[in-house]
């Protein structure tokens, strides 16, 4: 594999060119209506290349190579080509089990404090956060991208990071009529089956009437995937010492295997229509809708043992710190290794529409004033059920030595997991949730153009928004409830509801995991629940519990005790205040910005300064929550100690608001050493307000008194006095806020040559972390008093420093049959640091303080397994290193690429999904309860190293016919998912996704 890396990146060089430049809009300072129409590869790196070079700010594009075609299968991975850009690849960050094919969030320059704009306007989708799911939007749809990396006063806050502008094309781009029509079909090599269709259509036409010239512009874009997800994991390491004698040695709870299948639907649809009733005057309307529904399910076999019961061969061998390599293992104390397999389903339809209207107007030669007005609405549903089956396995034969795990099983074990009567019923679990939001914009901006030898403009403008979000989710949030497990026996029921049992039997299918890791890979086949028991939810759970019923009441009835048999309750939206997020914002916001040039200077130097003032109202409506628990004092008793505080029991519906106003000052200068050499420096302030889930306003406040009574003297005393609580959420974030430079130097030494470099340095303040502040509640008498409550708080700093270079070039000194050969490449490096305001590092996890957001050592700082503290753990999703190779070749009517994309290892997440629990022991020697199995862990769980090459051939038959081949993940790239232990950093996931090809067809005229 390594060699196989070592010949793509020496061959590979590609993609990048369609995207490490810059394209039309990007000249917002250089002529603000300038648009740049391309055809191929190489003209639009030229029109990217000349946007770059005289663009006020430092700014990198990607253009369509054809009417309405960006280059991937979507605008998440068209991004990843873009130098200081990376891209995650889990569906969520709390659940990094599940793999995203095409890519998930955007993070610039290593930060994920990223904006998204459509047209210059600030969009969003209905997420509980502020930006928009990338891949819900069609790419098909969109003419461009721009990507901002330092601000500028004219620009709207909220990005520090970066700004993703995405682009759609306007009528009055084209000469005259434009049509052009595409065609794709997607074939995923490990999913196999029959592949996925995809289309779209643009019409566009102008014509001069007795009003003026009017334009009509229509896009429609329809888009299918169908990928699968094929994952071998292993569970976190348990320190043991009663396996090898005289020695610790740490062994996984055990290894397990799953399929994901993944099939979505993107729709869109987008339409403009312009108006130019004289030269002085352009008005236009724009509507732009996407719709995204996803569909996967999944069958998984997961670990579900106690890890101190489970046995280890003799045989077995461990490495030089103790941790297993190989094996067989068993667990005779719970009659096998118990395992979970479910089949889960999850859904997700998405909607965001956006109707804007913009005018224009320039009533002399030096006044030209903007009026925008724009208004989006954006919902999203989720729907996420898992059923699962439980068996005990025999024993397990593991093989940890090589590349991925090797998971050995003999003709026995194979005729056991594939026999149902082995297996029970065991648990339900449900989740589901909505959104909306709407937001409404205007935007007034007039700019002045100066006939002076230094003033080029001055401009000033003024906006204001309103945005409304609601999230709610079901109540519990994920409702885990048990059918029946062992450690159920003996208390409520006697024996499991075994699917050998007639009365429980049916309802299951053996799945077997056919062409696994591409055909590489033997598992065995599981019996798991048909899907239709996970999609049929809740009258399928309801059944399902029924069986629960059955057994709890003969353990009563043969018990003679009463049944303690608790009937099955679903999740629901609103029974719970908890499970609703209601938020109002409002903003305004002025700014000025100059423009000037010393165009006599040796080296001329131009830019802009301006300062931006932006004011932000928000409103939240929540619930605050107060309950007590008081002790009772016998009448004739005395007090001592801590007084009691006398609060009544409350819950009460609560509005909380919060007001905030930031100066954002702004320079951008540019020196021209020679026409083709020139130097950039940028020194600006940017904000990112926190998201909607950060500012919930829930809160559950409680009072724990601890006391001891002295009968003899009839007093009692109180120990301690506990007011603490919780918050979903805290409505008084503050938002962060940086300070950044950014200089750059860039040589462009041919029409579509260049190397650039750029060191930036992004100094942040009030990041959000999770920590505790203090919540004051008044008495009866009106003292107020201080509660210490767990929630989102601003309460670090940081910072982003690096640098990036790039370089593109064709080589036209090659012989002619090779003069249409070029290549790109680029490369990032971040590094990134975090520092608490106030440190909650502890040496040792504490023994029963739950995994919660209020175990705050566990949260920031992650746990072993053995109780020990990592620390000193890296932003999220920050890669030290990335880079971008790319060939590419465009002569005549071919076009082709190879891009190879790659970036190192990352953090994800910690006390996430997989690599946390509530057994892991207690090491403190200090503690009173060490060595119990009492310590919530969490391990820091890492994104290894990923590199993925993609193609690209394309054939233009005539001026308006092509054909083109694309291919994704040609070298089957493995993504290997890392976890941290006290014995090194182990494997924890390999995910394989398989190669995918697609066949193009484009017409345009």
């Amino acid at each position: 594999m390594n060699n196989f890396k070592k010949t793509a990146i020496a061959v590979a060089v590609a993609q990048i060119a369609l995207m490490s430049s810059n394209v039309a809009m990007a000249q917002t300072a250089a002529s603000d209506a300038a648009v740049v129409v391309v055809s191929g590869q190489r003209a639009a790196l030229n029109s990217a290349q000349k946007v770059k070079q005289n663009s006020d700010e430092i700014v990198d594009s990607i253009v369509a190579d054809d009417i309405g075609k960006l280059p991937d299968r979507s605008v998440t991975e068209v991004l990843q080509r873009v130098v200081g850009v990376t891209i995650d690849r889990t569906m969520t960050k709390t659940d990094p089990e599940h793999f995203s094919v095409e890519g998930s969030g955007v993070s610039i320059r290593g930060l994920n404090y990223v904006r998204s704009e459509l047209n210059g306007r600030d969009s969003f989708s209905a997420n509980g956060g502020r930006s928009l799911n990338f891949e819900d939007v069609p790419p098909e749809l969109m003419a461009g991208v721009d990507i901002y990396k330092n601000p500028s006063a004219e620009q709207i806050e909220g990005a520090i990071s970066g700004l993703v502008n995405l682009r759609t094309a306007m009528p009055f781009d084209y000469k005259g009529m434009k049509v052009a029509l595409s065609g794709q079909t997607t074939y995923s090599e490990l999913k196999k089956g029959k592949s996925s269709p995809s289309a779209s259509g643009l019409f566009s036409n102008r014509w001069k009437t007795g009003i003026g010239e009017v334009g009509v512009l229509v896009d429609l874009a329809y888009s299918e995937s169908a990928t699968r997800t094929d994952a071998l994991q292993v569970d976190p390491y348990f320190a043991r010492t009663d396996v090898v004698p005289g020695k610790t040695v740490w062994i996984p709870k055990g290894a397990s295997w799953r399929t994901l299948n993944f099939e979505r639907q993107r729709e869109g649809a987008y339409g403009a229509l312009q108006w130019r009733p004289n030269r002085d005057i352009n008005t236009s309307l724009t509507f732009f809708k996407s719709r995204y529904k996803m569909d996967w399910d999944e069958q998984a076999i997961f670990a579900a043992s106690n890890p101190y019961n489970i046995l280890v061969s003799p045989g077995a061998s461990y490495d030089g710190r103790g941790a297993f390599v190989s094996g067989t293992l068993t667990d005779p104390a719970d009659k096998g290794i118990n395992y979970g397999g479910d089949t889960r389903i999850a859904n997700r339809k998405s909607d965001t529409a956006d109707v804007s209207w913009n005018l224009e107007w320039r009533p002399t030669s030096s006044w030209t004033f903007k009026s925008d007005l724009q208004h989006i609405r954006a919902t999203t549903a989720n729907l996420d059920s898992t059923v699962a089956t439980g068996v005990q396995m025999p024993k397990q034969q593991l093989d940890l030595g090589g590349g991925r795990p090797n998971l050995i099983f003999d003709s026995a074990d194979l005729a056991y997991l594939a026999n149902p009567a082995n297996y029970y019923w065991a648990f339900t679990q449900e989740h589901a949730d909505r959104s909306r939001a709407t937001g409404t914009a205007w935007k007034g901006d007039a700019r002045y153009d100066f006939d002076h030898k230094v003033m080029r403009d001055i401009r000033f403008g003024v906006r204001l928004t309103k945005r409304d979000a609601v999230t709610e989710k079901t109540n519990p949030d994920y409702n885990w409830s048990a059918i029946s497990q062992p450690w159920q026996l003996g208390w409520n029921i006697d024996q499991l509801a075994s699917l050998g049992d007639p009365r429980f039997s049916g309802n299951t299918r053996v799945h077997t995991f056919d062409n696994f890791f591409g055909g590489k890979v033997s598992v065995p086949s599981l019996v798991v629940p048909n899907t239709s028991l996970a999609t049929g939810y809740p009258d399928s759970y309801a059944g399902l519990h029924t069986y629960h019923d059955i057994l709890c009441n003969e353990h009563a009835a043969a018990s003679g005790a009463k049944p303690d048999c608790a009937p099955w309750k679903r999740a629901s939206y609103g029974t719970e205040p908890a499970g609703s997020n209601e938020q109002s914002e409002k903003t305004g916001a002025l700014f000025t910005q100059v423009r000037f040039g010393f165009d006599d200077l040796p080296m001329p130097i131009d830019g802009n300064i301006g300062l931006r003032y932006v004011k932000t109202d928000m409103k939240a409506s929540g619930y605050t929550v107060f309950s007590y628990t008081r002790p009772t004092i016998q009448e004739g008793y005395q007090t001592t100690g801590p007084a009691i505080p006398d609060i009544p029991a409350f819950s009460r519906s609560q509005d909380y608001s919060n007001s905030y106003s930031n100066v954002l000052p702004s320079l951008n200068l540019r020196m021209k050493a020679s026409d083709k050499l020139q130097f950039r420096l940028a020194i600006g302030s940017a904000l990112s307000r926190p998201d909607f889930s950060q500012l919930q306003a829930y809160t559950s406040l409680s009072q724990d008194v601890n006391t001891t009574s002295d009968d003899a003297a009839h007093i009692v005393h109180v120990n301690r006095v506990t007011l603490k609580g919780d918050g979903s959420g805290n409505p008084g974030l503050k938002p962060v806020t940086s300070r950044q430079v950014d200089l750059t130097a860039e040589w462009y030494f041919a029409p579509a040559g260049s190397l650039t470099f750029a060191v930036f340095n992004k100094q942040l303040k009030d990041i959000i972390v999770d920590q505790s502040y203090n919540f004051q509640l008044p008495d009866v008498n009106g003292a107020m008093k201080d509660f210490t409550v767990t929630a989102p708080i601003n309460g670090a700093k940081g910072r982003a420093r690096g640098f990036e270079v790039a370089y593109q070039q064709y080589f036209d000194n090659l012989p002619q049959w090779l003069s249409g050969l070029g290549m790109q490449a680029n490369f990032t490096f971040v590094d990134g640091k975090k520092t608490m305001y106030s440190s909650v590092y502890q040496q040792y996890c504490t023994g029963g303080a739950g995994n919660g957001a209020a175990n705050l050592n566990l949260n920031m700082n992650g746990c072993d397994t053995n109780g020990r503290t990592f620390g000193n753990l890296p932003l999220y999703n920050q890669s030290r290193r990335s880079y971008n190779l790319a060939l590419m070749y465009d002569k005549g009517p071919l076009s082709s690429r190879l891009a190879y994309n790659w970036r190192s290892r990352s953090l994800q997440g910690v006390n996430v999904n997989g690599t946390r629990g509530d057994d892991g022991t207690d090491g403190n020697p200090a503690s009173p309860t060490v060595g119990q199995h009492n310590v919530s862990y969490g391990l820091p769980t890492w994104a290894g190293a990923y590199g993925q090459l993609d193609a690209s051939i394309f054939y233009k038959f005539t001026e308006n016919l092509s054909f083109g081949l694309e291919a994704q993940n040609i070298n089957d790239a493995k993504f290997k998912q890392e976890m941290d232990q006290e014995i090194g950093t182990k494997g924890r996931a390999w995910f394989v996704t398989g190669p995918r090809y697609t066949a193009q067809m484009r017409y345009s005229f």
